[in-house]
């Protein structure tokens, strides 16, 4: 009798199915964003969030956490179990300014791992319209005349509204006095109201306030002009010679996470960059597509830009606390 029942259990576990995992995503996915309300990086999280929880059959939360150069955000994904559910939304600050200018960082970037790039941008150097200077280089002689004196905005250390500043005092040889804020939003508005001199702030940052005449274009930072602002020459054209900051903002991941489940985010994000409705909306608000690179490409673009900006910020001198 005991050889039989033995022999019918072993029946019943060989016969059953085996437990199988549930497929991913099978809950909300959460992606945490190192800048404020109102920034171009939130715009760019929400657009793509929106597309991507439809293609996933899953909610896919934003969640703002600006504050130390994108530091606390990062810290955040960086501690996350690697499973694919909590994504940081990386960007030069994060992965290549920062290395250089903190002594010590909150994170490691070799923790957070990248997934895809999902959009660009030109910053565009702006003045309050009443500002008498109508090119790069004439801010530049005032700056001349006035070392330390007239000031910059951005939305952070770290940020490329930083590094903009950076890289124009470097070329033109200018000391000017950087004003950082916990979201860029609030940067723009003391340019607006005059209190502070210039910022270098992504274009979808500061275009309204260009079209209402509340801002004066005088370049943008890439090698090409912008379609959204064709009239306004770009800086290294306009004597800053050398002078060249695209933004990129990409996603990346939890150190560990299983590369299928790697894979499946970046087939899902080059999806929804692929969208129509997110394309329209990414380049209404004056953001440049990029190319839906794989995770390897993505890591080598990230190596190229530390190799370029390292210098040129050690050079300069910036650093943070």
């Amino acid at each position: 009798m005991r050889t039989t029942m033995l022999g019918g259990l072993l029946a019943c576990f060989i016969g059953a199915a085996p437990l199988q995992a549930a497929p991913y995503p099978d809950r909300p996915i959460t992606i945490v964003v190192p800048f404020g309300k109102g920034t171009t990086a939130d715009l760019v999280a929400t657009v793509v969030a929106e597309a991507m929880a439809k293609d996933i059959g899953q909610k896919v939360v934003v969640e703002l956490k600006p504050g130390a150069g994108g530091g606390l955000a990062m810290e955040q994904v960086e501690k996350a179990a690697p499973d694919g559910y909590t994504l940081a939304m990386i960007t030069q600050g994060t992965h290549v300014f920062n290395l250089s200018l903190y002594k010590t960082l909150r994170y490691d970037p070799q923790k957070i791992i990248p997934i895809t790039p999902i959009a660009a941008v030109s910053n565009v150097m702006t003045v309050h319209p009443t500002n008498p200077a109508n090119t790069p280089l004439e801010v530049a002689a005032a700056a001349r005349a006035a070392p330390g004196q007239l000031t910059y905005a951005s939305g952070g250390i770290g940020t490329s509204h930083h590094l903009g500043g950076v890289l124009f005092a470097s070329i033109a040889g200018v000391d000017i006095k950087h004003v950082p804020h916990l979201v860029s939003v609030e940067g723009v508005k003391k340019i607006v109201s005059g209190e502070i001199t210039m910022g270098f702030f992504n274009l979808p940052t500061v275009i309204e306030e260009i079209k209402a005449g509340k801002l004066k274009p005088l370049g943008v930072t890439g090698l090409t002009r912008s379609m959204y602002l064709p009239d306004v020459p770009t800086l290294d054209a306009s004597g800053l010679k050398g002078y060249d900051l695209v933004t990129w903002f990409g996603y990346g991941a939890p150190a560990g996470t299983p590369p299928e489940i790697v894979q499946r985010l970046r087939d899902a994000f080059a999806k929804a960059a692929a969208d129509p409705t997110v394309k329209a909306k990414l380049k209404e608000a004056g953001l440049d597509p990029i190319d839906q690179m794989q995770p390897a490409e993505f890591a080598r673009l990230i190596a190229s830009d530390l190799a370029k900006w390292t210098p040129i910020i050690k050079t300069s001198g910036a650093g943070a606390e």
